[in-house]
């Protein structure tokens, strides 16, 4: 839907005009709803041969375009009617609809069923009756077809039926009403700074990303963590929101972690509801609630609630007692339509103030027996900020949430990407695959209980005996290529034509089966560079190596994005990564066509990011870094130094006198210098004894996660880490409590078949820069991203081992941060005794 606010107008299709609802409404997604979707073709085919053979003169597919004038709003309308065929001297229109039901039907059951059948029907002629009401206003007739045995069932058009389109004219305007109300909330924000009294280099910031941003809409913004990034992004947002640049703003991240921060901040600045209840953490780490600092009276005077909505993901929402998304099976999902107008839930889009947290929503849900999700797609589209995870924008299972909304248009759209130094990974992984072939042999006896079409059951059978079959392997050779190519394409065809009982086969393998038209959809996507290869037995594996093109594509339909990390640069090689480096040109459908940023020609070379580093003197000399050459880390030569290690730690620990952070590549480096620790041994240096160590536990929560670290901070003498997890990169409390760290090695990503094949897609830059580019970069950023939670404000200090003689080449050197990139080197036990003894 397109429309002008200031003219009152509105344009779209017929279709999306019929099925257009402010309510729940079908997701689309996975091949469940694929079928449905072409399955028809055949019966209209058919049906198009009968209709010439009865009436000589009957035209097809003809196109309707008018526009309805209803509460002051202007509606454009356009489409296509199926047929149109006259009966004496009256025109009848008719409209093909395939339906899985038993037919003949009740009539007044498929009219409760199939509304919007009958509101496109009846605008179609709505459209063609004459204004003065001559000649005869042409009648109307549904076909319902069974999709099964082509049972076809006719149902009349009746002059009460207009009522259908009165309501549907209703809800349009209901939600074009409730834009307009939008913009002028947003034209009256108010709101405050983020920082009331600015660190030094916070209070030009704002100027400066902003004049950044009207020069090139598309900034990489690098500022270190503790800087403010999130109130930095937040005030430009609701400033450019404000200033009617944009008609919304998205801040997503990659962890779930710093939505809540995100919450927190927006809510301080503008008096947005939060969510009671929900916990969030401190600048310092510590967790807090944020109903223990309700702004006061005055405060709330001075600012305007922005509408906001934290997405988070269907499990979290989920209140039946098993997680699933059939909707044939699950009580909350079945016929939620028809409870939804009785429900009273769109209070959570009628009311920006309403509380909207995750409990909230889950108790509604719970009460009115209707999806909690559900609540979230249907009030999302009346907010003015989304926050949320990557996932919404760039990974195709989940992506519909955010681009079915009515009215949600990217290039009116500002695009706040946090976090974004772990953009590029994530997509890959969004668009890659595993399929196992134990879930292939239960999927085929589910399929043989449920006697679906002999021909599905022997493709099936086919794709499960070619994955048993498979051995691991580095990459498949080609000819087993398109034998997977071969039959994923023709499970996809026979699935559009024999419609499954996915109740019946059960929510784990519905889900196996709808995978096969979306890998179908990957080996087909030119975009992405792939992998295919088996890292065990039975076990295939469909790799996003490279999505690049993607995310260039996608970046490239926005208005405006604003990517923000502590670790961007080098600004070239992110750039190339997200695929919107300089010259970069996308293929001929990938263009925008509105705002600045989308706006830029379909193929000429793109502009480069503008990049923006962020001011930060208060970090000046903040970092003692010393590089130990004493040792190598790399995987083939760390045990030898086991004992050497575990020794430094105990020094550092020492000179500190408190608790030190270890930062290692993996869990098992990790455990094995913990053991070295604990248990001593001839001629190790532990200057007080054995070491008490924690190690981060495995896949925790954030309240879990915090607890751990301040636990282990209070009774243990090391913390040790694993750079790149949520533990190096989520947690922010050790800034200005812990004073001692140490890098154990550069955390390069593991050598597998995935890296050798990243390895092989950079090799004609040259073995280095191919080296650089798949290892160096990723495990220095990981390192970037551990010591930047060291020193979060000013008057924080740390003192920094960078333990392994790697650091002090200068291929590795020159990836660490200014702030760590010179120090003193450490040749022997003296010198790291005469360093620590400063």
């Amino acid at each position: 839907m397109d429309f002008n606010l200031d003219r009152r107008t509105a344009s779209l299709s017929v279709g999306e005009f019929s099925a257009f609802t402010t309510g729940p409404h079908d997701a689309g997604e996975g091949a469940a709803g694929l079928w449905r979707a072409q399955l028809g073709t055949h019966w209209h085919n058919e049906l198009r041969l009968r209709a010439t053979d009865e009436s000589p003169g009957a035209e097809f597919e003809i196109p309707v375009t008018g526009q309805i004038f209803h509460a002051g709003w202007t509606l454009t309308l356009a489409g296509r009617i199926d047929q149109r065929v006259k009966r004496g001297d009256v025109q009848v229109l008719r409209e093909i609809k395939t339906v899985t039901r038993p037919l003949p039907e009740d009539e007044s059951v498929l009219r409760a069923d199939y509304p919007s059948y009958f509101v496109q029907l009846a605008t179609y002629v709505s459209l063609l009756r004459p204004a003065d009401g001559t000649p005869a206003a042409p009648g109307g007739e549904l076909v319902f077809v069974e999709t099964g045995s082509g049972l076809a069932q006719t149902v009349l058009l009746l002059p009460t039926d207009d009522r259908l389109l009165r309501a549907q004219l209703e809800r349009i305007v209901e939600f074009l009403n409730l834009r307009l109300r939008a913009r002028a909330r947003l034209r009256a924000l108010r709101f405050r700074p983020a920082f009331t009294d600015p660190r030094p280099g916070q209070e030009t910031t704002q100027a400066e990303l902003t004049a950044v941003f009207e020069r090139q809409p598309l900034v990489l913004f690098e500022a270190p963590t503790g800087f403010g990034k999130t109130g930095v992004l937040l005030e430009f947002a609701l400033g450019q929101l404000k200033s009617g640049h944009f008609d919304r703003a998205l801040y997503l991240t990659s962890k779930s972690t710093g939505q809540l921060q995100v919450v927190r901040t927006l809510a301080g600045m503008t008096g947005a509801p939060s969510g009671a209840g929900e916990k969030f953490q401190n600048e310092d780490g510590r967790m807090a609630d944020p109903t223990a600092s309700i702004l006061s009276p005055e405060s709330l005077a001075a600012t305007t609630a922005v509408a906001v909505w934290h997405v988070r993901n269907k499990a979290e929402h989920c209140v039946n007692s098993t997680f699933h998304c059939v909707r044939e099976s699950c009580g909350y999902l079945d016929q939620l339509e028809k409870r939804w107008p009785g429900s009273g839930l769109s209070r959570f889009y009628l009311f920006e103030h309403h509380a909207r947290d995750l409990e909230t929503l889950r108790s509604a849900g719970r009460d009115a027996r209707i999806c909690p999700y559900e609540i979230t797609r249907a009030s999302l589209a009346f907010n003015d900020v989304w926050i949320g995870d990557y996932n919404y924008v760039f990974a195709p299972r989940n992506r519909s949430l955010f681009y079915q909304q009515p009215g949600f248009d990217p290039a009116r759209t500002l695009l706040l990407l946090d976090e974004a130094h772990n953009l590029p990974s994530r997509v890959a992984d969004a668009h890659s695959h595993l399929v196992r072939s134990d879930d292939a042999r239960a999927v085929l006896a589910e399929l043989d209980h449920l006697r679906v079409p002999a021909s599905l059951l022997r493709a099936w059978e086919s794709w499960a005996q070619l994955l048993a079959a498979l051995q691991p392997v580095d990459a498949l050779d080609p000819a087993l290529e398109a034998d997977v190519e071969e039959t994923v394409g023709r499970i996809s065809d026979l699935l559009l034509d024999a419609p499954v009982d996915y109740a019946a086969l059960g929510p784990q393998l519905s889900e196996v089966l709808w995978q096969t038209p979306q890998l179908r959809e990957w080996l087909a996507d030119a975009r992405l560079r792939k992998l295919l290869w088996c890292p065990r037995a039975g076990e295939l594996s469909l790799t996003c190596l490279d999505a690049a093109e993607v995310i260039g594509a996608t970046l490239r339909d926005y208005g405006g994005v604003v990517l923000a990390s502590a670790t961007l640069l080098p600004a070239e090689n992110f750039a190339e990564a997200c695929g919107i480096a300089e010259g970069a040109s996308p293929t001929a459908d990938q263009g925008g066509e509105s705002g600045e940023f989308a706006a830029v020609g379909n193929s000429a070379p793109r502009s480069p990011p503008a990049v923006l580093l962020a001011h930060t003197p208060w970090r000046d000399g903040a970092y003692d870094v010393a590089v130990d050459a004493r040792v190598d880390t790399t995987f083939h030569h760390r045990s030898r130094y086991y004992a050497m290690t575990a020794e430094t730690v105990a020094a550092l620990h020492a000179s500190a006198r408190n608790a030190v952070a270890v930062f290692f590549p993996s869990y098992a480096y990790a455990e094995a210098v913990a053991r070295a620790l604990e248990q001593g041994g001839p001629g190790m240096k532990l200057p007080h004894g054995p070491l008490r160590v924690a190690l981060q536990p495995r896949q925790r929560d954030l309240a879990a996660q915090t607890a751990w670290v301040e636990e282990s901070l209070a009774f243990t003498d090391a913390l040790f880490l694993v750079l790149g997890s949520s533990f190096a990169e989520g947690i922010d409390a050790l800034g200005g409590r812990v004073t001692h760290a140490m890098v154990v090695g550069p955390a390069l990503p593991e050598v597998n078949a995935v890296q050798r094949a990243r390895l092989a897609e950079f090799s004609g830059r040259g073995r280095e820069a191919a080296f650089r580019r798949v290892y160096q970069i990723p495990g220095m950023t990981k390192v970037n991203q551990a010591l930047g939670r060291l020193v979060r404000a000013p008057g924080q200090r740390a003192r920094v081992i960078l333990h392994c003689r790697r650091f002090a080449e200068p291929a590795y050197a020159s990836l660490l941060a200014r702030d760590y990139q010179f120090g003193t080197n450490l040749l022997a036990d003296a010198d790291l005794a005469a360093w620590l003894a400063l």
